[in-house]
């Protein structure tokens, strides 16, 4: 078993702690340029309407790049100073840059989402194009589309089971899932910041396990990634707690999901990924009548503030049949359909003999 390289993850560990400060002194310092440039918005859980500078995720995203542009010769020192390794990990090199490449593509797209208020179809877009280094490194390093079959399948699929293409399709899809799994579960303060915490605490915990596993490296990779990105959000979410301060923007929510994407897919435990996103695998599938307008769907998505008592309460989607779309009407009268045949068919037997 290949020993740790603790001097890496320690100078990872202290430039992430680094970081947690710099994001602590610079959301206060730059929120006047916030207002000033008026990116803020209104708090629609607050009596108070003051404004409330918006995107800060931008600030977090940037001093995790800064942390990790300055990280990328650690892990190679062995080779630029001790000369201990017999060639240049060139497929190590190139993980880190492209992954340093998709997480910066995001950033700077949840950024102009911020500021130019992109459209839903935009947002399924976006993350598809960033997502294309990820797969280009994970073609060109590993290429490997094989997956083991569940038990219950393997009689008719055999062991394994080559995807090929569709693998890739996968993985992409995974990306576009992280980045708006996270955002459509929003709307409370420090929600976005605080699930992002918990899914990156669960993530290093899982990596520390798995360190003496065999596939050591590809957890240290992940743990590049994410002792950085915990410490940053954990700055952010101190401003973003309630009563919120700042808003994290849609370029948190991009950022923090293409970062889970990145060590999911080039961690190798995408898989694993998912169930750490159970509570927004959830909430997906609860939007998904909204997200596809079979009914209508609100511009925010948040519980209701009872100004009497000050407390948040829950809300309702309110419309009218007509306003469905044809989707939706259709929809409606087929389960209205069912549910009257349910009735007359298998309910009557409670009560008559037929």
């Amino acid at each position: 078993m290949a020993a740790w390289p603790t001097v890496p993850l320690l100078i990872n560990l202290g430039g992430s702690l680094l970081g947690f400060a710099a994001t602590l002194t610079l959301i206060p310092a730059f929120t006047d340029h916030f207002l000033a440039a008026r990116l803020f918005g209104e708090d629609l859980n607050k009596t108070s309407r003051r404004p409330v500078p918006e995107a800060q995720g931008v600030i977090s995203g940037a001093v995790f790049l800064i942390i990790l542009f300055c990280f990328i010769p650690v892990p190679f020192l062995r080779c630029f100073v001790e000369e201990q390794c017999a060639a240049f990990p060139h497929d190590e090199f190139v993980e880190l840059i492209g992954s340093l490449l998709a997480i910066c593509c995001m950033i700077f797209l949840g950024f102009a989402d911020d500021v130019l208020n992109l459209r839903w179809r935009h947002k399924l877009l976006l993350p598809t194009m960033a997502s294309l280094p990820l797969l280009m490194v994970y073609f060109t390093n590993f290429g490997n589309t094989t997956i083991v079959v569940p038990k219950p399948f393997r009689v008719l699929l055999g062991m394994h089971l080559d995807l090929g293409i569709l693998y890739y399709v996968y993985m992409g899809m995974l990306a576009v899932f992280c980045t708006n799994a996270i955002n459509i579960l929003a709307g409370i303060n420090g929600i976005e910041a605080g699930q992002s915490l918990v899914i990156a605490a669960s993530i290093i915990i899982f990596n520390i396990v798995e360190l003496n596993g065999d596939y050591q490296d590809d957890h240290i990779f992940s743990l590049y990634f994410m002792i950085p990105f915990f410490f940053t959000t954990l700055g952010l979410f101190y401003y973003n707690w309630y009563p919120s301060r700042v808003f994290v923007g849609d370029t948190f929510c991009y950022f923090a999901g293409m970062t889970f994407a990145v060590v999911g897919i080039l961690g190798h435990f995408s898989k694993t990924m998912l169930l750490f996103f159970i509570p927004q695998v959830l909430n997906f599938l609860y939007s998904l009548p909204q997200l596809f307008h079979v009914i209508p769907c609100p511009r925010h998505r948040l519980p209701r503030l009872n100004p009497s008592t000050g407390r948040l309460e829950m809300s309702y989607s309110k419309f009218k049949t007509k306003s469905l779309s044809a989707l939706g009407t259709s929809i409606l009268k087929v389960l209205g359909s069912m549910i009257a045949f349910s009735i007359r068919y298998q309910l009557v037997r409670l009560f008559y003999d037929v």
